[in-house]
């Protein structure tokens, strides 16, 4: 994967401790406010399984990552679908237990089809599965930026406080972006924060938790997903869509935070790295 022009490449990971709290329309909105800002971006839909990515982009591919894996076809260019602004998307795999269980050789062999995969790109967009599952923090620990997307429920809350706990304690993952979202104001989202704060300085102390968007809840986001299309394309200037714009300026620009490693093709070479 080149960069455009000397541009960095970026990883990112959108990730959350369960499910039902929008991660995946996070990652959807973000990657198509990066693409119009003239970046090469991809979205990969790692929710292997499960996945929805296409869904909500209103796409329709007619091969996905379990025509890679099962032989069909042999290049992610095979796969890959254009969505709007010219986002590139990966698309999974959903409704098929055996995408969510791959074994080492298949896990390998979407690696290499990654790492051959030569055209120019800015950003690498990965929504993972929701929870602490093994092709979760693999992707996570091979990415650059961690964002774990949280709402303002117990659960939510509890269950991210886990994924944080289980990537830096046994995969050594210490900076996280937090994505506060479905908020009905902004004490809340600030509320949501040092509660995840105090928890983890009481007992992950070298974890460093970044807020990096408080996303309100929007009905014109809630039309937006009704649709199948990105509230960025449809309404960006509603409350949600000016959020995800402006994350994705900060992130474009490098403001979002220090990135702790990073490099064209870390991706790869840390899946690689962890024997995935």
């Amino acid at each position: 994967m080149q960069p455009t022009r000397n541009r960095p490449f970026q990883s990112i990971a959108i990730s959350s401790g369960k499910g039902g709290v929008g991660k995946t329309n996070v990652a959807v909105n973000l990657s198509v406010a990066l693409a119009r800002l003239g970046r090469n971006v991809m979205l990969f839909d790692a929710d292997l399984g499960l996945a929805n990515a296409d869904l909500m982009l209103g796409l329709r591919p007619t091969k996905t990552l379990h025509d890679l894996v099962a032989g069909r076809v042999e290049r992610l260019e095979d796969v890959l679908i254009q969505g709007p602004d010219g986002l590139l998307l990966v698309p999974s795999a959903s409704g098929i237990a055996s995408m969510a269980n791959l074994s080492p050789a298949e896990h390998l062999g979407l690696i290499r089809a990654f790492s051959s995969y030569d055209k120019p790109l800015d950003i690498l967009v990965v929504d993972t599965a929701a929870g602490v599952h093994d092709s979760v923090t693999s992707f996570c620990k091979a990415v650059q930026q961690v964002f774990v997307v949280v709402c303002d429920e117990p659960a939510s809350l509890t269950d991210a406080y886990a994924l944080i706990k289980v990537l830096h304690q046994e995969h050594g993952v210490r900076r996280f972006r937090i994505i506060c979202n479905m908020l009905r104001d902004s004490e809340s989202g600030q509320r949501l924060m040092r509660k995840l704060s105090s928890v983890c300085a009481n007992y992950l102390p070298d974890v460093v938790l970044e807020p990096a968007a408080m996303i309100p809840v929007d009905d014109k986001l809630r039309l937006a997903v009704q649709r199948r299309q990105p509230v960025v394309s449809l309404y960006p200037g509603s409350p949600s869509g000016r959020v995800f714009s402006d994350l994705a300026r900060r992130i474009d620009a490098g403001r979002v935070g220090v990135t702790d490693v990073g490099g064209i093709g870390f991706f790869v070479e840390r899946l690689l790295q962890q024997g995935v």
